[in-house]
């Protein structure tokens, strides 16, 4: 039986509705979606029966920060009124005192991810077409609207400085660089050149800034389980308009759910996303611009991951964390290397991951064996 929602929270969403649509309003059949501040609920009243998504302020969580819901929620309406998209969940009402959105429920639709981790990337190549398609089609619809979405996102409360910046993460890529440091592969002058440039372009990527969910991944894609994928990007928590390309390192690069994912070039994700991204940002077609931009995307999320290094490094012998870091770090070099960008980061790159198979031989594997890696591995 589903778990009936705390009267508090029950009584802020049925109030929240009731306002929202001038008509009485009754919520019940409340089921947690856990393990998130999330829960399915079913709506009554106002002429019309349906399910809605409830998602709120967990207090006390680490991810409790009281913008996300503002920044989910102007994400979402700039896409629905502004660009007049339908890449994501529309908006039902918006609570901002008490830090609840109320959403359109994408059900039947299930997360990508869960179906990868079933069946294997094979099964669904359909679906990860629609993924590639899907992010590169968002920047594609919101590039040079950045005017709008900041305009919708400042009417709704203080502004989350770091999570708005373009490169909210770039104080963890120089956590990286200094780790790499200490592991003995320092960047000589000609990386720290390449990283000189490779931020230029991040901090300010031109034509190529658009808006992004902030956590493009296949958990945040929902699809249908069979039929047309009618996909749909969910969780726009930390949404923010930032170099388009970054979105794109997930269809190269493992995530932080993934030991390996495959090659986009041979299955075809990586032209799905430069075409469906180029309707938007012509410049996507100048392969040096392109390559460049991607390049330094992919080195850029290596270098962040690699700040788990200690954390990794304290790990009993056989965690698959570890495997993770140096799959990353050989695959944002291998996706350099293949786009004729950044060499000398992409060799650096390279030397770090070497150290690590040296010093954890536990992950001195093949990460490029489709046999024992295949395509959207899930980590253990």
């Amino acid at each position: 039986m589903p778990a009936p929602p705390t009267p508090s929270r029950a009584l802020v969403v049925q109030r929240l509705l009731t306002e929202h649509c001038s008509a009485p309003v009754t919520v019940g059949g409340w089921q947690p979606l856990e393990p998130w501040a999330v829960a399915r609920f079913r709506v009554e009243g106002a002429g019309a029966a349906r399910t809605a998504i409830a998602k709120w302020v967990r207090p006390g969580a680490a991810r409790c920060e009281s913008w996300r819901p503002a920044a989910e929620c102007a994400a979402l309406r700039f896409l629905a009124e502004d660009v007049e998209t339908r890449l994501a969940p529309r908006v039902i009402a918006f609570d901002p005192a008490a830090g609840l959105l109320v959403l359109e429920d994408l059900a039947p639709r299930v997360a990508l991810d869960t179906l990868l981790a079933r069946d294997g990337a094979a099964a669904h190549a359909e679906r990860l077409t629609a993924f590639a398609h899907a992010l590169g089609r968002l920047g594609a619809v919101t590039a040079g609207r950045a005017d709008s979405y900041r305009s919708r996102r400042a009417a709704l409360g203080p502004v989350d400085r770091e999570a708005a910046d373009v490169q909210p993460f770039a104080d963890h890529r120089q956590e990286g660089v200094r780790w790499a440091t200490a592991l003995g592969v320092p960047p000589g002058a000609r990386v720290s050149a390449e990283l000189a440039r490779a931020d230029a372009v991040l901090s300010d990527p031109g034509p190529f800034l658009a808006l992004s969910n902030g956590d493009a991944e296949a958990n945040n894609l929902l699809v249908r389980a069979s039929g047309p994928a009618d996909a749909r990007l969910i969780d726009f928590e930390a949404a923010r308009f930032t170099h388009a390309l970054a979105d794109a390192a997930c269809l190269y690069v493992p995530g932080p759910g993934w030991l390996s994912v495959g090659d986009p070039v041979a299955s075809g994700l990586a032209g799905w996303h430069r075409h469906a991204l180029a309707q938007g940002v012509p410049q996507a077609e100048d392969d040096r611009l392109f390559g460049f931009g991607l390049a330094a995307a992919c080195l850029s999320w290596a270098l962040i991951r690699l700040r788990r290094f200690p954390a990794l490094d304290a790990r009993a012998r056989g965690d698959e964390s570890r495997s993770q870091l140096v799959a990353t770090l050989e695959a944002a070099a291998r996706t350099a290397s293949n786009h004729s960008s950044l060499p000398h980061l992409a060799g650096w790159s390279d030397r770090i991951a070497a150290t690590l198979r040296s010093r954890w031989p536990d992950a001195d594997q093949d990460f490029t064996d489709p046999v024992r890696f295949p395509p959207y591995r899930r980590r253990g």
